[in-house]
């Protein structure tokens, strides 16, 4: 019984706590389950180790729980352990308030969103991802690859837009996936130097890209450069499967880096875990 109330007090005070300060909260909710979890991993040793029947009775055997509590309760909260560990996912997931009194996340900003832009780093591609994200998925509707392919393409021949092709004014091209100005292009084209790599070694070369006139002209020509040009046509039939997507485009041609399909893979990961994240 006694424990029974101890453990209802410390909730009422844990309650009591996240209301004032959400972060010092989830820290001590980390540190007791990390306090439970030794506690079971003392009792199963114990169990595992034969009795000596001596002076093993009732008394004993409640002092011996009392002193793993004890020893599990010092063990844990320590810098780097399983409570630590256990904090910082709580506060990816809840996006905790950096001090007392606040919400748990910023009255602009989903707790989701939160987590991703204060703990990964991941503000420009959640920026990308939202700003281009109808139009990937227009862009899906015409083809029939999926969307995150398509915005991890883009944003993995744009940088997440960090590195855009510009034309001579230095106004933006707006080709987002890199489209080369064949001989039968007859829109605006910017010329710039880019890398391309000639049996397995890079170069640095002056190449001629298409130009548009906003991002949505851009997606709608990656789509439509999909559709008509026979050579991806295993692009298309690769359905949802980002390896094969991956592979088909190196495969075709669509780029000289010899490492394009691994490299355009991890940035299909990266993407389908954002949109995940945004909901």
């Amino acid at each position: 019984m006694a424990v029974q109330i101890a453990a209802g007090s410390s909730a009422d005070a844990l309650r009591a706590r996240a209301a004032a300060d959400p972060r010092a909260a989830i820290k001590e909710a980390a540190k007791q389950f990390e306090a439970m979890f030794m506690q079971e991993v003392m009792k199963s040793m114990r169990q595992a180790t034969l009795a000596s029947g001596m002076l093993d009775n009732a008394g004993s055997q409640l002092g011996t729980e009392m002193l793993d509590t004890q020893f599990a309760t010092q063990l844990s909260g320590q810098r780097g352990g399983l409570g630590d560990l256990i904090a910082r996912q709580l506060e990816r997931q809840m996006g905790a308030a950096a001090s007392p009194g606040q919400a748990a996340a910023p009255a602009t900003q989903a707790p989701r969103e939160a987590g991703f832009s204060q703990f990964n780093g991941r503000q420009r591609q959640i920026d990308f991802v939202r700003t281009h994200g109808a139009a990937a998925r227009a862009a899906e509707a015409e083809t029939g690859l999926p969307a995150a392919f398509v915005l991890a393409q883009a944003a993995h021949e744009s940088g997440w837009g960090r590195r855009e092709i510009r034309n001579a004014d230095g106004s933006s091209a707006n080709n987002l996936f890199g489209i080369k100005a064949g001989a039968g292009w007859k829109g605006a084209v910017a010329e710039v130097t880019t890398t391309e790599f000639m049996d397995g070694q890079p170069r640095k070369l002056s190449q001629r890209f298409r130009a548009y006139a906003s991002p949505e002209e851009s997606f709608r020509d990656f789509a439509r450069l999909m559709k008509d040009n026979a050579r991806y046509s295993g692009v298309l039939a690769s359905g949802h499967s980002a390896e094969r997507y991956a592979q088909g485009l190196q495969s075709a041609g669509y780029a000289t880096d010899p490492d394009y399909a691994g490299k355009l893979g991890r940035v299909i990961n990266t993407t389908l875990r954002l949109q995940r994240a945004l909901g």
